[in-house]
Parts: structure tokens; C-alpha cells; sequence
């Protein structure tokens, strides 16, 4: 009886997060066709989402962004078998552009078109090596209809009520001081943990080796000087664990480019040629 109480308060409140908020603005408008030009496989979407859960995790972290997911492009239906049939089934000829990203349902595909109507942000992992990339698309693939703890956004609901009684300098500590259950529902779990497997950086801690003062007094060694290392930073990496990663840590990170698609990605755009609206003078009725 008591399992089954916390399954239904459970699946309550999973539906209570999942409605969505009263309001939401999407800043420009997309163009599908130009999205679809410019992402590629192994890109991450940001999205700034318009459901009640996402409107906690921007609060918390300070950031437009409240979920994640991974293109993968046409590669369920290049790769064949049972979810190529899937994928053709339910997206037609949408099926050639899909994201995999991890739902309160578990971890689905959808179509790019889905977020063509919320803000969203192109994040690319700069200089991905090939082999690297096709373990990453391997794994996201590979993780298509995996369960997805519903458990935990109670928990996430929990844990956000208490963090919020916090001063807001201390929020974001406090996340990485936590039990890391909350940042297990957060979608950048699954794409932490898919980085992290190929050894790609997503926003790591660093700390340096040698003081800063000293960086310009140090010598270089003839390794720096003439070898493929000379761009090596006299620094520590230190992974963070995945389920502590945030949609934002993609936007942040030093190691993953920013794709603007919209404007200014066709090389076209010219500020000139806009045409502005008539401002009103104070006090007018705009009406």
C-alpha cells in the first residue's frame, strides 16, 4: 500500500511539473529549414523549455536554459532494424532529423521541428575527433528507451524547495555539495555521462600548475616551442560528475562553440537594413 501511495503521489506531481507555465516568449523566430542546415550529428540543443519543471531548474541555475538533448540526424534510419521502422512511422519524413534526449518518460528520439517554437541554442564540441564522434551518436543511439527514474523529480522538487530558502550565492554550491539525486533527473545527465565516456570536456574544474604570476616568467621548453603541444595549458582537469552538469555547463563551456543559424549563420545579415518601428513619444498613446 505504501509502494503504491508513492507511485501515484509520484506520477501526480510528475503530471504537475510537466503542464505548462501561463506564459512563455520565444525572443526571434526559427527558421526550420536554416536549423536543419546548420546543426549537425553530435551537436547539443539547448532549449528553453515552457513547462512548470522547467521554469524550477532555470530559476535554480540562473539560466534560460532547462533542457538538453543530442542531434543525431538520420541515424536511426541509416543504421535499419526495428527503431528505423519506429522512427519512419511516427516521423515520416521528419525521421532524417532527430534528437535523442531523456524525458520523464525515459529516453526517446523526437523531431528537430519539436523545439522549432521555443528559444533554443546550437552547442558543437569543438574539434571532436571522428572516432570520438561515433561513439558519442553509438551511445545516445544506444540509449533510446531506457527508464527514466520518476522518483527523482520528487526529489528534484525537494530539494529546489530547500535550496531556494538560500542566499542565491550560495545555490549553485550547494547543488554540487548535494547527494547529486537532483541532478539526476536533469537531461545532461545522459549527455554528461556520454562525454565523459570519450573524454571530451564539458565545463570541468581547473586548476593551475604553476602561478599565474609565473606564466609569463616560465621559459619555454623546446616541446613548447616547436612540437603539436606548445598549445598545452599548465593546468589541472578535474571532471565533474555527471549528474552535476546543468543545460547551461554546455552554453558556458569553453570547449563547445556557439551555432548562430538564425541571421547571422547565412553570412547575410546587415543591421542597416532594418527596418524599425516608429517609437512613440512619452506619453502617447501607443493605442
Amino acid at each position: 500500500m505504501r509502494r503504491w501511495l508513492r507511485d501515484w503521489l509520484t506520477a501526480r506531481l510528475t503530471h504537475f511539473l510537466n503542464q505548462p507555465v501561463g506564459y512563455y516568449e520565444q525572443h526571434h523566430p526559427n527558421d526550420l529549414a536554416l536549423l536543419r542546415r546548420h546543426i549537425r550529428k553530435g551537436d547539443v540543443l539547448l532549449v528553453e523549455g515552457h513547462q512548470r519543471v522547467s521554469a524550477l531548474i532555470k530559476y535554480l541555475t540562473h539560466s534560460s536554459w532547462s533542457h538538453a538533448g543530442l542531434y543525431v540526424g538520420d541515424e536511426l534510419v541509416r543504421r535499419g532494424g526495428p527503431l528505423r521502422e519506429l522512427a519512419v512511422e511516427h516521423f515520416s519524413d521528419e525521421s532524417e532529423c532527430l534528437v535523442v534526449e531523456a524525458l520523464t518518460e525515459g529516453v526517446v528520439a523526437s523531431p528537430l521541428s519539436k523545439y522549432v517554437d521555443h528559444n533554443v541554442r546550437i552547442c558543437r564540441p569543438h574539434r571532436l575527433r571522428a572516432a570520438h564522434l561515433e561513439q558519442v551518436i553509438d551511445a545516445a543511439v544506444g540509449s533510446i528507451g531506457m527508464r527514466y527514474d520518476l522518483k527523482n523529480i520528487a526529489e528534484l522538487a525537494w530539494y529546489l524547495a530547500r535550496v531556494s530558502l538560500l542566499p542565491v550565492r550560495y545555490r549553485r554550491r550547494a547543488l554540487r555539495l548535494g547527494s547529486g539525486l537532483a541532478g539526476q533527473v536533469i537531461c545532461t545527465s545522459l549527455l554528461g555521462r556520454i562525454f565523459h565516456d570519450v573524454g571530451f570536456p564539458v565545463l570541468p574544474s581547473v586548476s593551475q600548475r604553476v602561478a599565474p604570476g609565473e606564466l609569463g616568467r616560465r621559459r619555454p621548453t623546446l616541446l613548447e616551442r616547436f612540437g603539436r603541444r606548445s598549445q598545452a595549458s599548465p593546468a589541472v582537469y578535474r571532471r565533474r560528475h555527471p549528474t552535476l552538469l546543468m543545460p547551461r555547463d554546455f552554453d558556458l563551456s569553453p570547449f563547445f562553440e556557439i551555432v548562430k543559424f538564425n541571421v547571422i549563420g547565412e553570412r547575410s545579415f546587415d543591421y542597416q537594413c532594418i527596418e524599425w518601428e516608429e517609437e512613440k513619444p512619452d506619453g502617447e498613446d501607443v493605442t
